[in-house]
């Protein structure tokens, strides 16, 4: 048996992953020419798969994509052919799900407003007018004033998640562990983690997103997602709830994402993913009060190169030991 890596991987990864061969030849290929050639009687590919180098290769029965996200990554020729192709999905999960709560925290007690004030030096309560102060010592918190109504108790609130698998899971345990009430929404699953308020078909979307003080986007691009947060989908949610995108940013119109935040419809939103990548300098989310924006970082993390290689180097021992392999995608759903 032969596997191809392609590009090339570093002295210390090429190790690890050799060992785990065991008698299976592996070759590291430092550019396509060679691994066109090299794929041709290989039974295995870790890394990039180009069209020539598919339409080469005689033998080809698993290949292992580098990224959990496949949209860019499959291409017609690759969905029809009859390899099993196994993803990185599952690495980032506890990660993805850390930065939504970030953004959940910032908007429940006024955070990003805090930040933004405090480069001004601008000494102001949300919610209390000018000139508000806090609470003096004296009459105490007698009754609820609009700075309390302002800055929300997250266990009284509700979080919707679109797309319960790895990362989705991660995202609702954090919010139970909140003391929020937490529904999901997922195409697939049907059980989601104990305590989960509920778990429902896609179908019921517009359900959740009427319920939801923080709506989570959680779900892969695929041609099912694509476009799923249009206007009537902004229309759906409460006034004063905020929407997450740490999916994917063909998944939401920034454009109607735009008009939802000029209009009031939703109270604010977070991303971490756009349809375009890098957002053009000029777009007007930058310049929204109510928005946290991050350039796509939610992922990163000191573990995520450890688990990636200890996921090719499984895969290896159980594709050369004839076991299943994990994280075996759907090429036709791309995930």
């Amino acid at each position: 048996m032969k596997l191809v890596i392609y590009p090339a991987v570093e002295d210390a990864r090429l190790v690890k992953i050799t060992d785990a061969a065991e008698s299976m030849t592996v070759v590291n290929c430092a550019d396509e020419e060679t691994a066109i050639q090299e794929i041709a009687d290989a039974n295995a590919l870790f890394g990039r798969l180009t069209p020539p180098m598919l339409a080469a290769a005689t033998q080809l029965r698993w290949v292992q994509s580098p990224t959990a996200s496949l949209e860019h990554y499959i291409f017609p020729e690759l969905a029809k052919h009859p390899c099993t192709l196994t993803n990185m999905r599952g690495l980032y999960s506890d990660v993805i799900a850390d930065h939504v709560l970030g953004y959940i925290l910032c908007f429940a007690r006024n955070l990003h407003l805090y930040l933004r004030q405090q480069m001004r030096a601008e000494w102001s309560q949300v919610g209390g007018g000018a000139g508000s102060t806090t609470t003096n010592f004296i009459a105490g918190p007698g009754t609820v004033s609009g700075m309390d109504r302002a800055h929300l108790h997250i266990s009284d609130c509700t979080m919707g998640v679109v797309g319960v698998g790895a990362i989705g899971r991660e995202i609702v345990r954090r919010g139970l562990a909140f003391g929020m009430r937490v529904v999901g929404v997922d195409p697939i699953q049907t059980e989601g983690p104990e305590g989960m308020y509920g778990l429902w078909p896609m179908d019921r979307l517009d359900e959740l997103l009427g319920m939801s003080d923080f709506v989570v986007v959680a779900a892969p691009h695929t041609p099912e997602t694509e476009g799923l947060f249009q206007r009537d989908r902004f229309k759906a949610m409460l006034r004063t709830a905020y929407f997450i995108n740490i999916g994917r940013g063909a998944i939401v119109s920034l454009n109607d994402l735009v008009s939802a935040l000029d209009t009031g419809t939703i109270a604010g939103a977070a991303l971490d993913v756009f349809e375009i990548e890098p957002l053009p300098t000029d777009h007007p989310l930058w310049k929204q009060e109510n928005v946290i924006l991050t350039p796509h970082v939610a992922a990163c993390s000191v573990h995520i190169a450890e688990r990636h290689l200890e996921v090719v180097v499984e895969n290896v021992r159980h594709f050369v030991r004839g076991e299943p392999l994990i994280n075996v995608a759907d090429k036709e759903k791309w995930f």
